[in-house]
């Protein structure tokens, strides 16, 4: 019996060399990495929801897309716009040049002109009464119930300043039925600088043919006749 034992023995005992197995852990750095790993991609799905520029739909941005294409039309029509305003700006500036020439060439042409002119009035005969200013020419003409003339006076010194008064003419002629009259015709008022061409007509009464016209300027309607002179109508 002594050979069986208790039944209470182990029936298994490691010897001394023997060795137990230990449960393995994970380790702390994996722990840590994988902590920082989530706390990392957490923090940034944070700012961007937080912070970051906010998604568009579709819808959005097929509305973004359109008003971009519309901003691209309204920039090429504004730089056609202003190609096309640049193109007239040159062309004006340039006609402008040309014009500036022309009148540059005109005023030339205008001084030589006047030069010529003052040259001829030098050569024009004097009044005959010695006034200045003075009646140097005068032509006269009956014309369908008018009389249009033609005066050129003159004032002796280049230098005098402009002569400003009026003018009427005294109208001798005659009526179909043979009849003579003079006439006291207004004409009106006259600025007479060194030398003035005065043109027009007047009125005369139906039927009247002027033979014969004399020339008054004044200083005022009231005032003595400061230059006349009579002229011939030619029939």
């Amino acid at each position: 019996m002594a050979l069986f034992g208790s039944s209470n023995r182990n029936t298994f005992k490691p010897t001394p060399y023997g060795a137990t197995r230990k449960k393995r852990r994970i380790p702390r750095w994996l722990i840590l990495m994988l902590t920082g790993i989530v706390l990392g991609a957490g923090g940034v799905l944070f700012v961007q929801t937080s912070y970051g520029p906010t998604l568009l739909t579709v819808e959005q941005a097929e509305q973004l897309r359109q008003d971009l294409n519309s901003a691209n039309l309204d920039k090429q029509r504004l730089q056609s716009q202003l190609n096309r305003t640049t193109h007239e700006l040159k062309e004006s500036q340039a006609a402008l040049v040309e014009q500036t020439e022309r009148a540059t060439t005109a005023q030339e042409a205008a001084e030589s002109l006047k030069d010529d002119v003052l040259l001829l009035a030098g050569a024009v005969a004097p009044d005959p009464r010695g006034t200045s200013p003075g009646i140097r020419a005068a032509d006269f003409t009956n014309a369908q119930g008018q009389l249009n003339y033609k005066l050129l006076v003159m004032q002796d010194n280049p230098e005098a300043p402009t002569f400003n008064g009026v003018m009427d003419f005294a109208v001798a002629g005659r009526y179909p039925n043979g009849r003579a009259t003079t006439l006291d015709i207004p004409v009106g008022d006259v600025n007479i600088g060194y030398y003035s061409q005065l043109s027009g007509n007047v009125e005369l009464p139906d039927g009247f043919t002027a033979t014969q016209v004399t020339i008054r300027i004044r200083p005022g309607a009231d005032e003595s006749i400061a230059a006349t002179r009579t002229i011939r109508v030619p029939r």
